[in-house]
């Protein structure tokens, strides 16, 4: 199997290549857009912010094959925002693989932004490798839509889509590199879609 990692030259792609060498998985960094269009599964990282990786999706030429693909795609954080139709953060179009949008979090009581730290998963879709009462690492200040998509929930102030699928499209809000053994129960899942 080819996993490959998008790799724009910032973010988490070495911990996450690290997470699934944990599984005994090899994974491949990549940022050509043939690559993107070939790999078997590929994991769009993300550490930063909405209009930058765009930017550098853009001028990598990497937009229009992350559009085109159909098989087994992973983002993670800013990844699995980036996937969605736009970002409330700067005004960024995004790619529009998924409908909806990434907007800001607000703080509530007990409850800054950024949400960073463990949370418990509340509530949990069959299939991703998580379960309910799993606790998952979380570190951002944006977050997606809850939808049709979502396959597991958080309450942090609100109600957060910690992960998602729709079609061959996955997502983790949180980190699954630092989530311990429920995230690694995750990318197995993925491996295995």
């Amino acid at each position: 199997m080819t996993l490959a990692i998008l790799d724009l030259g910032y973010g988490n792609v070495e911990s996450i290549r690290l997470a699934f060498a944990r599984l005994g998985q090899e994974a491949v960094s990549i940022r050509d857009p043939q690559l993107v269009r070939n790999a078997e599964r590929l994991v769009v990282p993300g550490v930063g912010a909405a209009g930058y990786a765009m930017r550098n999706l853009t001028a990598l030429g990497l937009v229009e094959p992350l559009r085109q693909r159909t098989r087994p795609t992973l983002g993670i954080c800013l990844g699995m925002q980036l996937m969605f139709d736009g970002s409330d953060e700067a005004d960024t179009p995004c790619l529009g693989l998924i409908p909806g949008r990434v907007w800001e979090m607000h703080a509530a009581s007990g409850r800054p932004v950024p949400h960073m730290g463990w949370t418990r998963i509340e509530e949990v879709a069959e299939g991703i490798g998580l379960t309910t009462d799993d606790h998952v690492y979380f570190a951002h200040s944006y977050v997606c839509d809850d939808g049709p998509a979502t396959s597991a929930r958080v309450t942090y102030g609100q109600v957060i889509p910690a992960a998602l699928r729709y079609g061959a499209l996955w997502g983790a809000q949180f980190h699954p590199e630092r989530s311990g053994q429920p995230g690694s129960r995750f990318l197995k899942a993925f491996l295995a879609a």
